[in-house]
C-alpha cells in the first residue's frame, strides 16, 4: 500500500533477499510484482514481424511467364492443369471450412483443449459427452446481488431463472455442489421476483423429480411459475464484522474483522503474497507470485488477523496443490491468476471469513468505488508495515486504462485497472495476489487480484488487478475438480 511518488518505476515484490540468507529472488528481471524499470514495460514494445515483400527478378527472365504459346497443340494439358487447380481449391475450401466449423467450432462449442466439438443442444442436456464432463459442469450460475440462481437452457442456448415450485434444500445443496462448493458449506434457498429475467420463461422441475440424478436432466422449459424464482446461499461470503476506515488519503491501518479473507502467503515466516479466502479450502491469490516457488509445501497461509507478528505465533496452514491459470503469460501479466488448495480446511470465525466471487450482472463496472488491502511496502522498494493496510480507489474503464498517457494498451480483458488518476494511492511490492473488493448488495465481492503496476502511486499509472469477473468460470472449475 503507497501513497507516496517514487523515483524509479520499479513495482516488484522483492520477495527473499540475497544478503539475509534466505533463497533468492525468484525472478531477478522482473521479481513478484513485475518490474517495469521504465514508464512503458519492455514487454510493450514488441517487434512485430514483417513480410519481405520485395521480388528480386533475374536479367534476362521474362515477366510474362504464363503466355499462351503451345495451348492450342497442348490443349488436354491445359484442362487437366485447370481441373487439377479446381481441385486443389476445392480440397483447400473444404480443409478450411472443416477447421472453422468443426475444429473452432463455430456452431458450437468445444470441449476442453479444443477437444470434441458439440452442438449448443448438448450442452447441459443432462448426458455427458465432453472428456472432462465439462458440458455438464458449469449449467447453474447465481446471478445478482440477491443470489438468484439461473439453469442454461440447451434448447433456447440462454440462460433462465429456475422456478422455486417443489424445490427443497436438498436441490439447492446439489446444485451448490455442482457448481464447486462443499455440501457441509451450504446456507439455504429462498425465493425472490424474477422480474424482467422470466421474459422468457422458466426452468422448472419436472413432476416426479427427486435428488440423485443431475439437477439440470429434470429440468424443463415452462413459461410460467407459480411460485417465484430459487435464490441459493451456497457458502456465507463477504461479510465483515468491523466497517473500514473511512480516510481515503494514502492507505491507513486496518482492524481486526474489515477484511476477514485477507491472508498473508508465507515462506520460512516471510510474507510474499496476498490472497483472499474463496472457501475453506482455497485461497485466490495471483499466477506470477508462484512463478519460482512452485512447489506448494514451501508455502503456508496465515490468517485471521491484521498484524503479521502476531501471525506469527500460529503454525499457518499448509498448502496441498497451487493451481496456476494455464494461460499464464509472465511477459504480458495475462491470465494473472492462481488459485491455493490447502492440507486443511479454513475454520470460520469473525475474523476469518470467505469474500464473494462475483456473480453474473453484480455492478462491478467503471466507475465504482472499490477497497485494496495488502502488508504491501509503503512506498516503492521501502519498508513493509507489520499492520494490514487499506485504501480505497476507483476503478476505471478499459479505454482509459489503455490510453496513451496512462497504461498505453497493456490492459487486456483478463484485467482491470484501479487506483487514483492523480497518484497518492496505490498497492505496491508485497501486494501482490491480495484483494480489490467492491461493496455492492451489503455483501463484499471480490473484483479483482492484484497483479502489476507501473511505479506505486504515481499521476496517470493505476495499479492493474487480475478480473476476476472473467475468472469465475476458471476458479469453479478448479474447484469441481477437487
Amino acid at each position: 500500500m503507497n501513497n507516496n511518488q517514487a523515483n524509479a518505476s520499479i513495482y516488484d515484490n522483492r520477495g527473499f533477499q540475497h544478503d539475509d540468507g534466505r533463497p533468492p529472488p525468484y525472478n531477478p528481471q522482473k521479481g513478484m510484482y513485475p518490474s517495469l524499470p521504465q514508464e512503458t514495460p519492455t514487454y510493450v514494445a514488441m517487434t512485430p514481424k514483417t513480410i519481405n515483400t520485395h521480388h528480386t527478378v533475374t536479367p534476362g527472365t521474362p515477366h510474362n511467364i504464363g503466355q499462351k504459346r503451345g495451348i492450342k497443340k497442348c490443349q488436354w494439358k491445359y484442362i487437366l492443369c485447370v481441373s487439377l487447380c479446381v481441385v486443389l481449391v476445392l480440397a483447400v475450401v473444404g480443409l478450411l471450412l472443416w477447421y472453422f466449423l468443426y475444429y473452432q467450432c463455430l456452431l458450437g462449442k468445444s470441449c476442453r483443449n479444443g477437444g470434441k466439438c458439440l452442438s449448443s443442444s448438448q450442452w447441459c442436456d443432462g448426458v455427458r459427452d465432453c472428456p472432462h464432463g465439462e458440458d455438464e459442469s458449469q449449467c447453474f450460475r447465481l446471478h445478482g446481488t440477491n443470489f438468484m440462481l439461473e439453469s442454461y437452457s440447451s434448447g433456447s442456448q440462454t440462460w433462465m431463472p429456475v422456478c422455486a415450485d417443489n424445490w427443497d434444500n436438498n436441490y439447492g445443496t446439489a446444485v451448490c455442489e455442482q457448481i464447486g462448493y462443499r455440501r457441509q458449506d451450504y446456507v439455504t434457498y429462498g425465493q425472490t421476483t424474477a422480474g424482467s429475467l422470466a421474459s422468457k420463461g422458466y426452468m422448472k422441475l419436472k413432476p416426479g423429480s427427486d435428488h440423485k440424478s443431475q439437477i439440470q436432466s429434470q429440468l424443463t422449459y415452462s413459461q410460467s411459475c407459480s411460485a417465484e424464482a430459487v435464490t441459493l446461499h451456497c457458502i456465507g461470503c463477504g461479510e465483515s464484522s468491523a466497517a473500514p476506515n473511512t480516510r481515503i488519503v494514502g492507505g491507513t491501518e486496518a482492524v481486526n474483522g474489515a477484511w476477514p479473507w485477507q491472508v498473508s502467503l508465507q515462506i520460512l515466516g516471510q510474507h510474499i503474497c496476498g490472497g483472499s479466502i474463496i472457501g475453506p479450502y482455497w485461497i485466490l491469490s495471483a499466477a506470477h507470485c508462484f512463478q519460482a516457488y512452485s512447489n506448494p509445501h514451501l508455502w503456508k497461509v496465515y490468517s485471521g488477523d491484521v498484524s503479521l507478528r502476531s501471525m506469527s505465533y500460529g503454525t499457518g496452514i499448509s498448502v496441498r496443490k497451487i493451481i496456476n491459470h494455464e494461460k499464464y503469460d509472465p511477459e504480458t501479466n495475462d491470465n494473472d491468476v492462481a488459485l491455493l488448495r490447502l492440507d486443511t480446511p479454513l475454520t470460520f470465525t469473525s475474523l476469518v471469513r470467505p469474500v464473494c466471487l462475483p456473480n453474473a450482472d453484480v455492478d462491478l463496472s467503471a466507475g465504482r468505488q472499490a477497497w485494496i488491502t495488502g502488508w504491501g511496502a509503503l512506498r516503492s522498494s521501502g519498508p513493509s508495515p507489520d499492520k494490514l493496510n487499506q485504501a480505497q480507489v476507483t476503478i476505471y474503464s478499459r479505454e482509459t486504462c489503455n490510453s496513451p498517457q496512462v497504461l498505453n494498451g497493456q490492459v487486456t480483458q483478463t484485467m482491470i485497472c484501479a487506483g487514483r488518476l492523480q497518484g497518492g494511492v496505490d498497492t505496491c511490492q508485497g501486494d501482490s495476489g491480495g484483494p480489490l473488493v467492491v461493496k455492492e448488495g451489503n455483501v463484499w465481492w471480490l473484483a479483482g487480484d492484484t497483479s502489476w503496476g507501473i511505479g506505486c502511486a504515481w499521476r496517470n499509472k493505476p495499479g492493474v488487478y487480475g478480473n476476476i469477473t472473467y475468472f469465475t468460470d476458471w476458479v469453479y472449475g478448479q474447484m469441481q475438480n477437487e
